[in-house]
């Protein structure tokens, strides 16, 4: 009984101790990694990869819309392509410019998340 108790009390001052090793580790990691992401070559390389991304996303939806499946999908609306919650990240690029929107944003059953405040992880706590 004696040795589960000493077993139980090592474990929990190594688990006290580690943890806090453990979060300025993780901090140092979150310091380092905000420095990487605002370099300004992290930057460009971003924006680049956004306007590919963009550009590729117009392109395939052009090319769906000329196809006989993208026909068949416009016959409802009269060929003009509806957005979608999905094309929002898209908006004004050259595919979606004038297409006509198909969710009106007072009976939109999508929410659109808030904009989070600079230093929180996905769920709101602090980094």
């Amino acid at each position: 009984m004696r040795g589960k108790i000493m077993f139980l009390g090592g474990l929990a001052a190594g688990f006290v101790l580690g943890a806090r090793a453990g979060r300025e580790k993780y901090e140092e990691l979150v310091v380092r990694g905000r420095k990487v992401l605002d370099h300004p070559t992290v930057q460009e390389a971003a924006g680049v990869a956004q306007a590919q991304a963009n550009r590729l996303y117009s392109e395939g939806k052009d090319k769906l819309g000329q196809s006989k499946l993208g026909e068949k999908l416009n016959t409802g609306n009269g060929g003009k392509p509806e957005l979608t919650p999905a094309d929002d990240a898209f908006a004004g690029t050259p595919a979606t410019v004038g297409a006509k929107s198909g969710v009106s944003p007072t009976n939109s059953s999508v929410t659109t998340p808030k904009p989070k405040a600079p230093g929180t992880g996905a769920n709101g706590s602090t980094l």
